[in-house]
């Protein structure tokens, strides 16, 4: 099977996204130009590194590679300050420099931690991402966004820096469990859902093949995902304005993952699937779309077997106006008013500045309403 390349053009900071089965194993070949002489620094986490780093220390050794190795906790909680000055000082201690470079093998939390840390070390280092999980091969290993979470919200310390390579391996995808791989397929149907519709309909008819396991199903719904995200991030890098449209559902959604504290009551994707209902269902109560569109995109969750409604959320929730205060701490506030990315139809999202937060009380009310039935 052919691997596909996604170009993200950005001048002299442009970059490939290789897409394929077996790109691990092909690492050290894939970097070495990018690499040359220079010294690379892995960072993973301890279950990733179970499964890949060996393939990988491999492959780097085949390629005549001289790297050094950290292994980090597993789990949202290592997006910390605390994780953040390991990971920063253990690159100066290796004396990684700015010819050197710093590899982030994992999945988003991974890969956010890694950027951030390559951005501030000698005021910026190259990277490369190499994603583990469908999340972070369709979201976060592409656009150069990386950050670590502050009590308060997430991703809410950080800094704009792009990748040199992305080496997003579907053969990978094997190893994840269920849960894992539909919590990143929450982030495919997004992309549909924003501004796609045909695609929105090809995962209709092909999802659950890609759930099973069909590798060309998954190497094209990652490959069409990376190249939405790359057009809107060549068109907006810095999230001035359509940028935005890549956090349909994470208004929403990053409010409830505070809500039951990052952990893994709430993985992220299903955060954002819960996220989107919850946007296609304001947008209703607001008039923008129509009633049938929340049914339609319910039933793709349903028959997928993925967690998209609040009441799929096990354990207590804050009520609706403590959800619209946490909202109220994520990025996308500017000047105190609260910035939603709402639909007229599916594929067709925007950003609006002046939601009606009565409607948006009333569809939080009615899911947590629906919880205590």
């Amino acid at each position: 099977m052919e691997r596909e390349t996604v170009r993200v053009s950005l001048g002299d900071r442009s970059y490939d996204i290789r897409i394929g089965s077996g790109l691990l194993a092909d690492a050290g070949v894939e970097m070495g130009s990018l690499v040359g002489s220079a010294k690379v620094a892995v960072v993973t986490e301890r279950n990733v590194a179970a499964h890949h780093l060996e393939t990988l220390e491999h492959s780097l050794r085949g390629a005549g590679i001289a790297f050094e190795v950290l292994v980090l906790e597993p789990g949202e909680t290592t997006k910390s300050w605390a994780a953040l000055q390991q990971t920063v000082e253990w690159l100066i201690e290796k004396r990684i420099d700015r010819g050197d470079v710093v590899v982030a093998l994992g999945g988003g939390v991974i890969g956010d931690l890694v950027g951030f840390a390559a951005a501030i070390n000698r005021r910026g280092v190259r990277f490369v991402q190499i994603p583990t999980t469908l999340l972070a091969q369709v979201d976060s290993s592409v656009g150069g966004k990386t950050a670590i979470n502050s009590p308060l919200g997430k991703n809410l310390i950080g800094a704009f820096h792009q990748p040199s390579l992305v080496l997003a391996d579907t053969g990978l995808l094997a190893t994840l469990s269920e849960r894992d791989y539909l919590a990143g397929y929450g982030e495919v149907v997004k992309y549909g859902l924003l501004g796609d519709a045909a695609f929105f309909h090809w995962l209709e008819e092909n999802g659950p093949s890609a759930l099973q396991g069909d590798l060309e199903a998954r190497n094209y719904l990652v490959k069409r995902s990376c190249e939405m995200k790359a057009e809107i991030v060549e068109e907006d890098e810095t999230e001035r304005g359509r940028r935005a449209l890549l956090n349909l559902g994470h208004t929403f959604g990053h409010a409830l993952e505070a809500a039951t504290g990052y952990s893994d009551r709430l993985l992220h994707g299903e955060g954002v699937s819960v996220g989107c209902m919850l946007a296609f269902e304001a947008s209703v109560g607001m008039g923008l779309c129509s009633q049938e569109l929340p049914g339609r995109i319910a039933q793709h969750y349903s028959k997928m077997g993925m967690r998209y409604r609040m009441e799929d959320i096990e354990g207590s929730l804050p009520d609706a106006d403590v959800l619209i205060d946490l909202m109220g701490q994520d990025k996308k506030v500017e000047a105190g008013r609260l910035t939603f990315i709402l639909a007229r139809d599916i594929g067709d999202a925007f950003v609006c500045k002046d939601a009606d937060i009565g409607a948006v009380r009333q569809v939080l009310e009615a899911n947590l309403a629906a919880r205590t039935h």
